[in-house]
């Protein structure tokens, strides 16, 4: 249940007034001596102010492919002149939300920080997302204002028009960049409470209403003070670089909260494919690389793996990594990658294993902090080989905004993450699948429903339903069952139709890149959709395949035994 909370230093207390009611709270455990906080504690604070003092402000902490470079110095001056503004030129409230929008820049890293030093509430959205998705996201967390890349307003303006939206990179007096510049970079951070709310987090909702995830300042150092002081174990001198956004608490983990408290540098990407980010680790330097198994296996299959020959440590996270695709990583380079399983719940990894400790095909163990275990359906502990849901305890856990999915995810103090794991006797947990119908592909977690809203407004559509089609490049990929209206021919013109409608509504990832035209769609005898029914349909299409490929197999050994047969006949004879 939850602890008692400290007086908050919000003015605007929104947050603490929607977290969910204390018999809701996961338990929370600070199991391990690094856990132990003050009740003051100001994260943006311990993560650039701090650093500046241990590692000395001309150590550099960001880096671009351009060659931009900003020191540990030059990121505490624009991050405490970001926070000026907010509070001198904006008004900015202590407790208020201030929403994102931009992609992975130095610029955002100092938005990030500043909102923080100035006590405000981060809400971090993709530079991806469209009008549609960030406009609940706003309903939910109610921001004051919006710092914006100045590549990302057009839709924003137009979606919220009520909200105070300030551009930076751009060229107009307004710019945040601009206001930066006539600020003296002193601040002194706002003195929150180590309970305050610093982090909103949207979830990928399977349900196309998004969960927010509430994150307080402790809560950003903790995933530091476990995965990354236990098990990633930055040095100084790394470079690290990560594919995924600062939306994705992943990302944010990887890019900021671990190497500023390591006192490391990040590279900073805004977009790479796997090539590109292969070119990007032999051409910078790159020691730390963590990226989704479908870019480590396009990079494999590419054959750039001695462009990645360099890295001290890989992290694979999003999904889990293919057996094959982690031993081909050992044997041609060296690289035994670190795979984990984390949440945006969780804000990051909790179950991972490093090194000697990694058991290949296992996700690994609960991170030094968590404790975990494997449940029953009436939320008894299962033991040994008996597969059911994962369930985890740590210094962190759910606290969804203001809903009523929180009692889903928290069952007796237990976080269940929804995902089916069975763990060995040696306490290494290995995954399974997940149990609701959230699609995972490329380590993007996708809606179902929310795709198929999207795809229910093309004109021509008359319903649709959508599940994931397991691929080997992707882990899966979103497949939509689409019924048309009378008259329409359902071809691949009119299936790239719908792609591309949906990637005007969505997120690009998100679209669903097989589409199948049917005259109806399975219900039940009360109408509901049975979407199992179409599971079942590309089950037996994957099964049909496999002895398809059996059948060829033994062809070919049949044919290359005759000829064989054949080869030595001669040679007998003689």
């Amino acid at each position: 249940m939850a602890l008692p909370l400290s007086p908050t230093s919000h003015l605007d207390t929104f947050a603490r007034d929607h977290l969910p009611p204390a018999g809701q709270w996961p338990t929370i455990e600070f199991t391990t001596p690094e856990l132990a906080y003050p009740d003051r504690l100001n994260a943006a604070g311990e993560l650039i102010d701090a650093a500046v003092e241990r590692h000395g402000p001309d150590r550099p902490a960001l880096r671009t492919p351009a060659g931009e470079l900003w020191t540990y110095g030059e990121l505490r001056t624009r991050a405490n002149q970001v926070a000026q503004v907010l509070t001198e030129d904006l008004g900015l409230m202590p407790g208020r939300r201030v929403l994102l929008r931009a992609p992975n820049t130095p610029w955002t890293v100092a938005c990030w920080l500043g909102v923080l030093k100035a006590g405000g509430v981060v809400v971090t959205t993709m530079a991806a997302l469209r009008a549609r998705e960030i406009v609940p996201i706003a309903d939910r967390t109610r921001p004051a204002l919006a710092l914006v890349d100045h590549r990302c307003t057009d839709e924003l303006r137009d979606a919220l028009p009520g909200l105070t939206v300030v551009e930076y990179g751009g060229t107009g007096d307004g710019d945040l960049l601009a206001r930066c510049a006539a600020k003296s970079g002193e601040f002194t951070n706002v003195d929150t409470a180590a309970d305050d709310v610093a982090l909103l987090g949207p979830t990928s909702g399977s349900t196309g209403v998004p969960k927010i995830t509430m994150h307080f300042h402790r809560d950003i150092l903790s995933i530091d003070n476990t995965f990354g002081r236990h098990v990633l174990r930055l040095r100084p001198d790394d470079l690290v670089a990560c594919t995924a956004p600062f939306a994705f608490t992943f990302g944010l983990g990887m890019l900021v909260v671990f190497p500023l408290r390591a006192g490391a540098c990040a590279l900073l990407t805004e977009t790479a494919t796997p090539p590109q980010l292969a070119d990007l680790v032999e051409k910078h330097g790159v020691t730390v690389l963590a990226t989704a198994p479908t870019a480590w296996k396009a990079i494999l299959r590419d054959g750039r793996e001695d462009q990645l020959s360099r890295l001290r440590t890989g992290v694979s996270a999003g999904e889990h990594i293919p057996l094959t695709t982690w031993e081909q990583l050992r044997d041609r380079i060296g690289l035994k990658v670190i795979d984990g399983i984390g949440a945006t719940e969780l804000l990051h990894i909790f179950i991972s294993a490093a090194g000697d400790d990694i058991r290949p095909g296992a996700t690994g163990r609960p991170v030094p902090g968590y404790r975990a275990a494997v449940l029953g359906l009436d939320g008894e502990e299962l033991g040994p080989g008996e597969p059911g849901r994962l369930g985890v305890i740590g210094p962190v856990g759910c606290r969804y905004l203001d809903d009523k999915r929180q009692q889903d995810y928290v069952v007796n103090g237990w976080n269940v993450t929804g995902d089916i794991f069975h763990r060995d006797e040696d306490g290494y947990f290995h995954y399974h699948a997940r149990s609701d119908n959230m699609i995972v592909s490329s380590g993007y977690n996708i809606g179902g429903p929310e795709v198929e809203a999207a795809v229910d407004t093309h004109p021509d559509v008359v319903e649709s339903a959508v599940v994931a089609r397991p691929d080997p490049e992707r882990g899966s990929v979103v497949c939509a069952f689409v019924v048309l209206r009378e008259g329409v021919t359902g071809d691949a013109a009119k299936a790239r139709e719908i792609q591309d409608h949906v990637k005007q509504a969505l997120a690009p990832y998100k679209y669903p890149r097989d589409v199948r035209f049917r005259d109806t769609l399975p219900r039940n005898t009360s109408g509901k959709l049975q979407r199992f029914a179409l599971r079942r349909i590309i089950e037996q299409e994957q099964a049909t395949v496999q002895e398809q490929a059996v059948e060829q197999e033994q062809a070919v050994e049949q044919e290359q035994a005759v000829e064989q047969k054949q080869a030595a006949e001669p040679v007998a004879e003689q």
